[in-house]
């Protein structure tokens, strides 16, 4: 064989040698690949755990814009649905207090009403301002008309409450159905018989009453043509305690019942 081709048999000898990786190669490789596995897992760990540790914390820094958007419309419909329960419990205080002070106000109204019907009527006693008159009737002259001109005077001048007391110590509370019968000396109102002298109280505003009563040929000057004297004393309380006695209405019904 030539020397050239000893050369050429040991030269491609070498090359194969040479291809062939050796031990320590293989494993330096085997290690890289180790390192660059663990590192990418350690990474990945660490990414995880930020993503983590964000969500847990303020979610809001990492959320989509479409999920802000729904958020916000969330809160706006959550809103409203409060304001409209407020608005409803707010209603439903008002109209309760509203019927409370309603239902209070009526009720007072009602017993005022009731009190002063009481007192018209003459089922309760009352006191107030007004004046005292004393009819006396030395001759027994004054009849049931003088009287009954007196009272119907006082009524027309505003009185509210009137009672007429003998002297026999009988008394009548004035009402709108009251009768004046019997004759001079012996005067009877609503059955009640009373003899002179006759004290007569009414409630009203004084001087307008005693006014009623001063006016030229009236009350006083019929009294003095009959042979009698009436006194007027104005006070600022004056009390009727006389009651009458409620009626049943036989006939008539109050409308609607």
């Amino acid at each position: 064989m030539s020397d050239d081709g000893a050369s050429a048999v040991n030269e491609t000898h070498g090359r194969h040698e040479s291809d062939t990786p050796a031990p320590a190669s293989r494993r330096a490789r085997f290690t890289s690949s180790a390192l660059v596995v663990v590192l990418c897992a350690g990474l990945g760990m660490a990414i995880v755990t930020q993503v983590r540790g964000t969500s847990s914390g303020d979610s809001l820094d990492t959320a989509r814009p479409a999920e802000l958007v729904v958020l916000l419309d969330t809160l706006q419909q959550r809103e409203a649905a409060l304001r409209v329960e407020i608005n409803q419990l707010q209603d439903s205080l008002n109209a309760q207090q509203s019927s409370g002070q309603g239902s209070a106000a009526a009720l007072a109204d009602a017993r005022k009403r009731a009190e002063s019907l009481a007192v018209l009527v003459g089922t309760v006693a009352a006191t107030g301002p007004g004046l005292t008159l004393t009819l006396r009737d030395p001759a027994a002259a004054v009849g049931p008309a003088v009287v009954l001109d007196a009272l119907q005077e006082l009524r027309a001048a505003g009185a509210e409450a009137i009672q007429v007391a003998g002297a026999n110590s009988r008394q009548v509370r004035i009402g709108i159905d009251s009768a004046v019968t019997g004759s001079g000396g012996a005067v009877t109102i609503d059955g009640e018989l009373l003899s002179p002298p006759y004290a007569v109280v009414a409630i009203g505003d004084p001087p307008t009453l005693a006014a009623a009563l001063n006016i030229p040929g009236g009350v006083i000057d019929t009294v003095a043509r009959a042979g009698g004297t009436l006194t007027v004393e104005q006070a600022t309380q004056v009390r009727v305690t006389a009651l009458r006695v409620p009626r049943t209405a036989q006939y008539a019904r109050p409308v609607g019942r």
